[in-house]
């Protein structure tokens, strides 16, 4: 497990406070990682560690239960407090006898670390921890999908790992007049349905590696195998479009047609909305870096974009096809 844990390393070093007044502890912590890994901030009171805490704050707080000035939950219950540091993540070290004599309902730590506990166990831990909450930061605010960072790294580390996937990138077209007519709210209805079927179809290939991300706004991206990703954008499409016209007033689902302002304020006439997807292939490593996959997407995207339709567009090593739903 040592070993396995060896692996774990961050995308950036991570700054972590530490309170507690045992030596033993703190050495313990201080060396879990490689030097330049995590940055940590070590004291052994907590009253004035809180005030530098909200003034610098780090990614996690370990706090020890017995501190000589202030208990562990009192310090945890008062950053908590503070709606810009509720998402903190924070640990709280305490002995098997404090855990068994203490009432945790309604107690705000994210995690508990029985001490004494082994190196390992505590690693795994404070890595598990920290990236959960990376994770928890990262999703969108109102599709809970993961968010552009991770979308980054997991494309990243596929490319890395030099495996074969396909890439999509989707959006919707029209949008932007839908919301200035309808208002942000049914807008936000639109955006969470645009998510529920692209995770509801991406869902239904089993037994395969897949992603599904929300870069934000109307865009979002899902990662498949290469040989299903053309089926997963057949029925994105056909799902999108059976749904999307009920999100309009019935005079303007009839008509098929909005009146609304284009971006230059001028009053004109918009289609329903469409999604547009532009697939990118990586096969044999043939991208390195996800700056490549997106500006092969970007391209992708303009000339699906020619299309007043729902579309995508398939991109593979010089392979081109282009696919609209019939009437």
């Amino acid at each position: 497990m040592e070993q396995a844990l060896a692996g774990c390393v961050f995308s950036r070093p991570q700054r972590i406070m530490l309170l507690t007044p045992d030596a033993g502890l703190r050495d313990m912590l201080t060396t879990l990682w490689e030097p330049g890994q995590v940055e940590w901030t070590h004291s052994e009171r907590g009253r004035g560690a809180i005030e530098h805490l909200f003034t610098e704050p780090p990614d996690l707080l370990i706090v020890d239960n017995d501190l000589p000035d202030i208990k562990g939950l009192e310090v945890a219950s008062i950053v908590k407090s503070e709606n810009v540091y509720r998402q903190l993540p924070i640990i709280l070290a305490a002995s098997e006898e404090a855990v068994a004599a203490s009432s945790w309902c309604g107690v705000e730590v994210d995690e508990l670390l029985i001490t004494p506990s082994s190196p390992t166990r505590v690693k795994a831990l404070i890595y598990l921890t920290l990236a959960r909450a990376s994770r928890s930061f990262d999703a969108n605010p109102l599709t809970r999908l993961p968010g552009n960072s991770s979308i980054i790294q997991r494309i990243q580390e596929m490319m890395d790992r030099k495996e074969d996937f396909a890439l999509a990138y989707a959006d919707l077209d029209f949008f932007k007049s839908f919301n200035d007519k309808y208002g942000f709210s049914r807008g936000d209805e639109v955006l969470m349905m645009t998510a529920r079927v692209i995770v509801t179809t991406i869902r239904s290939f089993t037994g395969v590696r897949s992603f599904v991300g929300h870069v934000g706004g109307d865009d979002y991206v899902f990662i498949l195998p290469p040989d299903t990703v053309e089926a997963a954008c057949q029925r994105v499409v056909e799902s999108f479009d059976s749904i999307v016209p009920h999100f309009y007033d019935e005079e303007d689902r009839a008509r098929g047609s909005i009146v609304s302002t284009d971006r230059e304020g001028a009053i004109k006439t918009f289609p329903l909305m469409a999604i547009s997807i532009a697939v990118v292939f990586n096969e044999g490593g043939r991208l390195t870096h996800y700056g490549q996959a997106s500006q092969i997407a970007m391209s992708l995207k303009k000339k699906a974009k020619e299309n007043k339709k729902s579309c995508y567009v398939l991109d593979s090593r010089g392979r081109n096809a282009v696919r609209e739903e019939p009437e």
